[in-house]
């Protein structure tokens, strides 16, 4: 069987992440300039091929001084690090596990994430469309994201942990 290439489409997908802010509520922030690519050889997907990235510049939680900051040095150091990437070196579709390469500041370090993968369908222009479901926790201290505050109540002010969401719909390329 051929490879195929699936394209993602940006405008039927989201990622995002949840962080606990002051050790008692989460904040939610995503990313709107998104792209990768899917390669497979078979229909289920099986030992597929995951290229993704998304612009830091387009982190966003609904609050600008927020959206600033975590595009400074102090976070993403969105002007000097413009891109976060995500490799896969093993999909394994009976696991429901994807495992790859995440760069964060030109920081890789290997991950494995839960996949769902949620089948295919052809939208109303005829095109192909496969969608996934993934999610996972990193800790940002891995990356470099080392920034925080000390609570005078004790604790801090974010937490260590991210939990990250995708949905993500994949175009098939002719």
């Amino acid at each position: 069987m051929a490879t195929t290439t699936w394209a993602l489409d940006p405008t039927h997908s989201e990622v995002s992440f949840k962080i606990k802010h002051l050790m008692i509520t989460n904040v939610t922030g995503n990313f709107s300039g998104l792209s990768g690519t899917v390669t497979s050889d078979t229909d289920d997907f099986a030992n597929a091929g995951v290229s993704f990235t998304a612009e830091t510049s387009s982190v966003s939680t609904n609050n600008t001084d927020r959206d600033n900051h975590l595009k400074s040095a102090d976070f993403f150091d969105a002007e000097q690090f413009p891109t976060i990437k995500f490799e896969t070196t093993n999909y394994n579709a009976a696991s429901e596990k994807i495992t790859g390469n995440l760069t964060i500041k030109d920081v890789t370090k290997p991950v494995t994430l839960d996949v769902e993968y949620n089948g295919i369908n052809k939208d109303p222009w005829g095109n192909l469309k496969a969608g996934f479901s993934i999610s996972g926790k990193i800790n940002r201290k891995d990356w470099g994201l080392n920034w925080n505050a000390a609570l005078e109540t004790g604790g801090v002010l974010v937490s260590e942990d991210v939990r990250l969401n995708a949905e993500v719909q994949f175009v098939k390329q002719a």
